[in-house]
Formats: structure tokens, sequence, C-alpha cells
């Protein structure tokens, strides 16, 4: 089998078995009911996103068997993903600590760091700096944070899917413009993954993707940035660059509900692309805007980023200015009634979840 049927395959697999996740969600009562803090207005299935994994964590094991990826690269992200998709699952069932859920993503970010030999040098101006085991550490907080701004990210239907296509896409790009094409293999593999689900999620949503897809999804995107970013065709600002849509909205709105002093792991839907998805009516709008930004905003700037690394931090920040610009011009991490009313005739009753 080619890289390109793995990819096919992964597509078509996926799309049947979030199907068989539905109709398994229906059956156990798996739905997320609409409540004050929530976007969405029908009670629908949820837990869908971990066809995702499966048929991920099954592409990736059969291409280190057949030496297209480095085998230990690949046992980093399957050993890690496994435990954040475990605890995901559960907490799709019923309520998981908060306590037990920081202990698996640490744990699974720093196994994940282990195999995959820590944080690579940091490019910047005409050298690198290796930040050495601060760096591991800063890492490992990384991940944590970016598997949960993830599963914070996904509240409108197809948004979470179409970060992860276009994401991934745009990675490949890069790599098999670097000259990897195993690596470039291994992120379009996640994008026809994804793309199988976002069939089932497109709005309107017929299932939601669930913790088990997102914090799964944070966390591959994670290990295969530390991973990716090893071999030179890509490095970990031309990955931020990329993240920087789901990034930028999740960490100011963070910052703004911290300097607010609410409680910051509290369910909400103060994040600006909520917010956008009140205001226009329409999930598909918001959901659409945000995969054209990812291409022709975020992309060109990895890109560059990618071929003059030293710039990396500077394209870095001109990539997060509009996504901050928004955050404040649309009020994120504000209550609702400090939030401007949705504009009048622009329809509603679309259906979102926290998780979709």
């Amino acid at each position: 089998m080619s890289a390109i049927g793995l990819a096919m395959a992964a597509f078509g697999a996926a799309l049947v078995l979030t199907a068989m996740v539905r109709v398994y969600a229906v059956r156990r009562e798996l739905l997320d009911t609409p409540n004050a803090r929530s976007s969405h207005t029908v009670p629908t299935p949820r837990g869908g996103g971990v066809s995702i994994v499966l048929v991920y964590l099954v592409a990736t094991a059969f291409a280190a068997l057949a030496g297209w990826i480095d085998a230990a690269a690949a046992l980093g992200l399957g050993g890690g993903a496994l435990g954040v998709t475990a605890v995901g699952f559960w907490d799709d069932h019923g309520h998981v600590s908060r306590r037990l859920r920081f202990a698996v993503h640490l744990g699974a970010a720093v196994w994940a760091l282990a195999w995959l030999g820590g944080l690579p040098p940091l490019p910047l101006g005409s050298g690198s700096v290796d930040l050495g085991l601060a760096g591991d550490a800063l890492a490992a907080v990384a991940i944590v944070w970016l598997l949960n701004l993830y599963n914070f990210m996904d509240g409108i239907d197809g948004i979470a899917a179409t970060e992860a296509i276009t994401v991934a896409a745009g990675g490949a790009l890069i790599l098999l413009l670097g000259g990897t094409p195993g690596a470039a293999g291994w992120l379009f593999w996640l994008a026809a993954s994804a793309a199988g689900f976002l069939v089932w999620n497109w709005p309107p949503a017929r299932i939601f993707m669930g913790d088990a897809g997102s914090g799964f999804l944070g966390f591959a995107f994670g290990a295969l940035a530390v991973a990716t970013s090893h071999g030179g065709a890509i490095n970990l600002w031309s990955w931020a660059i990329l993240l920087a849509a789901f990034i930028g909205d999740a960490t100011w709105t963070l910052l703004r509900r911290l300097a607010r002093r609410d409680t910051w792991y509290e369910a909400h839907r103060s994040h600006a692309y909520q917010i956008a998805a009140r205001r226009w009516g329409s999930h598909l709008k918001v959901t659409l805007l945000v995969g054209a930004f990812n291409l022709l905003w975020l992309l060109p700037l990895a890109l560059l980023a990618a071929n003059r690394p030293g710039w990396g931090w500077a394209l870095a920040l001109l990539a997060y200015l509009p996504v901050v610009a928004a955050g404040v011009g649309l009020g994120a991490g504000l209550p609702d009634d400090q939030v401007s009313r949705p504009v009048a005739g622009s329809g509603g009753g679309q259906r979102s979840a926290r998780r979709s």
C-alpha cells in the first residue's frame, strides 16, 4: 500500500467508524444536552472523535512497520495518545477528576518527549538556542496546554476537525517541500482521519468530537511538532504559526478570564469564535473562516518561517496579531452581558456545543 492509499483508507475507515460510534453513543445516551454555557440547542451524541484516534494510530503502526516513519517516534506518539484518549473517553462517559486528567496528560507529554528526544533547538537570528532540560519541561507544559486548549476550542460544529485538516495538511506541505515525504505522510494520514470524521461533524453536526478526540488532536499536534522539528525541514516557529488560530484565541481568552478572577477551568462560551458564531448566527461561517485563515494567512507565514527560521519569531508575532485583535474586538473572555448582541436578522438556533 502506498502513502496515498493509506490516506484514502484512513478517510474511509474514519467515515465508517464514526457512524458506528454514533450508533453506540445514541444507545448509551451519551448526549451533550444544551445548557446556559453551551452554544447548541439540540441534544447531540458525543465521543465521535475516538474514530480519528483509532484510525490514525492503526495507520501510524502500519507506517512504522513499513519503515516509512521512525518507530521510536511512533511509539512516543502512540503511547501518549492512548493515555490521553483513554481518560478523555472515560470523561465522555462520566466525570473524571481534574487531578487525574492532569496527571495523565502530563505523563503522556513526558512519555512522548522521552521517545522523541526532547525539545529541539529553537532557531533564533543566525543561530539557535538549545534550552536543555528547561526546554523539555517547557515543552511538556506546552503539550498539556495544547491538548486542553484544543478541547476548549472544540465548541462549534466542524471547527476542531477543520483545524486539524488544515493544520496537518499545511505541515505536510512544508515537509514535502523540505524533502521529507515520510514525515509528510504522517500528517496527511491525520488530515485524512479527521476528514472522515468531519463528514458527520459538518454543520449541522450529527455527532460531536468529545474529549477523547479533541484531547488527542491537541496532544498529537504537540508531539508531531517536536518530532518533525528535529529533521530541519520544519521548525517550532512554523508549528506555532500553523496553530495560531486555536492557540491565540484560547490563550487570550484564558488570560482575560484570569484577569477577571473567573474560574479558568469552568465551562463557558466566551472564546472569540463562539462570540462570532452567536453574532453571525452561523457555525458554518466561522468554521469556514478559520479554515480560510489557516490556509491563506497562517500557511504562507509558516512556509516563510521554515525557509527563514531566524525570523520565525517575528513571523509568529505577525501571525498572532489578527487573532488577538479579533479577541479584543469581539470581547473574548468577557461575560455575555458585556459582549455585543447578535446582529439583527442574522438568524440563530444553530446546532453547537462546548464539545463538537
